[in-house]
């Protein structure tokens, strides 16, 4: 009897056991999963690297050179990093047509899943500004396009107007219509600073402003203008010029033929 006694377990014996291979379970996915998982994500980022180097080779290395250190037809890329690229291939700004005062708005050539291999090329030369996700860029706070409008007009309607219809530039520049273009493209240039355009750093301008300037300059493109004719919404301007060389001037022809239908002008 002495003996069955000492062979009996403990009631609580099969649950310390089951919670122990449960553990053991549990560490051996924490030790090898992730491992797994990052060395999956290196493959992958070193895939789309090398096939971003072959598109940058044929559609951007005659202008920017074959590691993009630049050349005297295209500025060194070291450094511009991935929303730099996101921005001028997918607005067709890049690959340019032709040399200009400024590369204009194009449709685009490359894919998404292509535009996606170009940029971690170029971002893998150096680091850069990171393409923005959707969560970044996309306002849920009703009160942002308020406080956008506040620092579009403080940072930006110099040059795009206070509606965004855009502005001309010196030497032939021009600050662009900002009419329907994607809040994902907005962010990056606010991000990397395009053409004739400053650069707004995490640092100067915080992610939650760039957020708030783009929910308001969506909003201009749903907002409804009960005024009729915007005459481009450049202001009292072209408002008082359009005044005085149509309105006067029908006012002049009304007038004239007024005083050739007259009694005394029938007789003569």
């Amino acid at each position: 009897m002495k003996k069955l006694s000492a062979r009996r377990r403990h009631p609580l014996a099969a649950l310390v056991v089951l919670l122990l291979a449960l553990a053991a379970t549990g560490g051996l996915y924490a030790a090898f999963a992730p491992a797994e998982k990052a060395q999956a994500d290196t493959a992958a980022q070193s895939l789309a690297i090398d096939e971003g180097k072959k598109l940058f080779a044929v559609g951007c290395s005659s202008c920017h050179g074959l590691n993009g250190e630049g050349s005297s037809d295209g500025p060194s890329l070291v450094g511009v990093g991935s929303a730099a690229v996101d921005f001028q291939v997918a607005t067709g700004r890049m690959p340019a047509q032709q040399p200009g005062a400024q590369v204009p708005k194009k449709k685009n050539i490359y894919s998404q899943h292509e535009i996606d291999q170009l940029a971690a090329f170029v971002a893998s030369l150096g680091p850069g500004p990171v393409a923005p996700t959707e969560e970044q860029y996309k306002s849920t706070n009703p009160d942002d396009v308020a406080a956008g409008g506040e620092l579009f007009r403080t940072n930006c309607a110099q040059c795009h107007n206070f509606a965004g219809k855009g502005g001309a530039l010196t030497q032939g520049k021009y600050a662009p219509i900002l009419e329907n273009v994607d809040p994902k493209h907005i962010y990056e240039a606010m991000q990397t600073g395009p053409q004739n355009m400053p650069s707004f750093p995490d640092t100067t301008m915080p992610e939650e402003q760039k957020r708030q300037i783009v929910a308001f300059v969506n909003h201009l493109d749903s907002e409804p203008n009960p005024g009729g004719l915007t005459l481009g919404s450049l202001g009292p301007v072209t408002e008082g010029l359009f005044g005085w060389i149509f309105g006067l001037g029908i006012l002049i022809a009304i007038a004239i033929w007024v005083a050739a239908h007259t009694t005394k002008a029938k007789k003569s």
